[in-house]
């Protein structure tokens, strides 16, 4: 669930900012169309780092990437001990 919405936010705003196809700003940000494609579809973990190089790519910092996520994210994932 939180990779799909990260996934999402990165392809909303690639369309937005950039108005770029996975391949264009793939090459943008150097990095495999395949590895954008299985973000953006919350298919692929995506390390801080690599959000950065995304944020970088379009233009806005991490705060602006989150800023769409107005209430908290849950983590719902099998290493989840929280409540």
């Amino acid at each position: 669930m939180i990779r799909q919405k990260i996934g999402n936010r990165v392809k909303e705003l690639r369309i937005s900012k950039q108005y770029m196809n996975q391949e264009e700003f793939s090459k943008k940000i150097g990095w495999d169309k395949a590895y954008l494609c299985r973000v953006e579809s919350g298919k692929q973990n995506i390390t801080i780092d690599n959000l950065v190089v995304i944020c970088n790519g379009l233009g806005i910092t991490l705060s602006d990437f989150f800023s769409a996520f107005d209430t908290p994210i849950k983590y719902e994932g099998e290493n989840y001990n929280g409540k």
